[in-house]
């Protein structure tokens, strides 16, 4: 993978490389943009660029990458590169965009670290991003062409059939395709793009997971309105919920995302949190349209059970499935357990494939705690929403 040369490289400089890649990652989408503000029209998201997700995503994909390359020199990270490969699939990136991102990715990285950049550290770090963008490549082209697009030509128009407020902050819009063009079939877990118009003009997008099918090719997305709380607001979000009603059209993708529920007879723990609810429900609602025999362990933490978003749908189709038994936690009020996730009393099942959503610091919380009760840490799937900041150990 790394010739020899490179490896020795950059094995010598990833401490510096990686404690100035933040710095780095700023420097390049400022530039970038500078130069490139149609890049910000319906590809970037802006609320991940002024939060710092993305740049900090960024950074850690390419020392992860590197890090990969050099702990396993005759293995290609597929995992990482993977959910990498899927994101930008959702929002459309081409071949020729990687170009573009090594244009400005090296000018910020001469600007930031200067006369450490040798040509020979130069060359090495040269070799791995174009290792990690040709495998990325590799890795879309055949995604798009499973979705049945070119050149990220994924997008078709969706008419909202129904709109559903599931408790104060979340609501869900059941969509049908408009057009006679097949629709791509979608696997439980996976997510779709929603690209909208703002107040200003700019085209903005964000992914949200297919929550459930209907008849006609119809899906189901759920939103939360995302308040910043210090960070900032939702765009995309914020503007379906004050204007999406029936009759509208929006414009979705494909749909993407590596994590769905596989096939197969091993148990299973479907464990999510919050608005992390979406992937679960949509791999409940696969398990009770297929009459699956697995044994399901269904786990859900929320604050309480009027902010427990599809509560309803989770409870029929867990109650639907004759192997299944769930335990919800809140923090505050009657309806479940008191407080977070905690196993202590539940009965765990032997050889699981577990499935988690949630915020960051839940699926750190659970996926220890699942661990601790016997599940393999291979066995451990999960979606963030956005950028990937975590990075899990194996």
């Amino acid at each position: 993978m790394l010739s020899a040369e490179s490896a020795a490289v950059v094995r010598a400089t990833l401490p510096v490389v990686g404690e100035a890649l933040d710095t780095i990652t700023t420097r390049f989408y400022e530039t970038m943009f500078a130069d490139r503000p149609e890049l910000l029209d319906g590809l970037f998201n802006r609320g991940n660029q002024r939060s710092g997700e993305q740049r900090r995503a960024l950074a850690g994909s390419i020392a992860g990458f590197a890090a990969a390359l050099l702990a396993n020199p005759d293995e290609r990270p597929d995992a990482l590169l993977a959910r990498i490969a899927h994101k930008h699939a959702a929002v459309g990136i081409t071949e020729d965009q990687y170009v573009i991102v090594h244009k400005y990715l090296f000018g910020a990285i001469a600007e930031v670290l200067g006369d450490a950049v040798t040509p020979g550290v130069a060359a090495a770090w040269d070799e791995v991003y174009w290792l990690m963008a040709g495998a990325l490549i590799a890795m879309e082209a055949r995604i798009y062409a499973e979705a049945g697009a070119r050149d990220g030509r994924t997008w078709r128009p969706w008419r909202v059939a129904d709109r559903r407020e599931e408790t104060a902050d979340v609501m869900s819009l059941v969509l049908a395709p408009v057009g006679e063009e097949p629709v791509q079939p979608a696997l439980p877990g996976q997510y779709v793009s929603v690209r909208v118009r703002m107040p200003d003009g700019v085209r903005q997008l964000r992914q949200y997971t297919i929550s459930g099918f209907g008849e006609g090719g119809q899906r189901r997305i759920t939103v939360k309105r995302v308040r910043g709380e210090g960070a900032p607001d939702g765009e995309v979000s914020n503007l379906l919920h004050a204007t999406a009603r029936p009759g509208d059209e929006l414009t979705l993708s494909a749909p993407f995302g590596d994590v769905a529920l596989g096939d197969g007879d091993r148990p299973l723990v479907l464990a999510s949190a919050g608005i992390g609810c979406t992937p679960i429900t949509a791999m409940l609602q696969h398990l009770a349209l297929t009459a699956d025999r697995r044994r399901v362990l269904l786990l859900h933490a929320d604050r309480s059970a009027a902010h427990h978003a599809l509560r309803r749908d989770m409870e029929e189709l867990a109650d639907a499935l004759p192997g299944a038994d769930r335990v919800f936690w809140y923090e505050h009020g009657p309806g479940g357990r008191a407080g977070r996730i905690d196993l202590t009393g539940v009965d765990v099942p032997e050889n699981a494939v577990a499935y988690l959503c949630g915020p960051l610091e839940f699926m750190r919380d659970a996926r220890e705690r699942l661990i601790g009760a016997g599940v393999a840490p291979r066995d451990l799937h999960y979606e963030v929403f956005g950028p990937d900041l975590w990075l899990p150990a194996a």
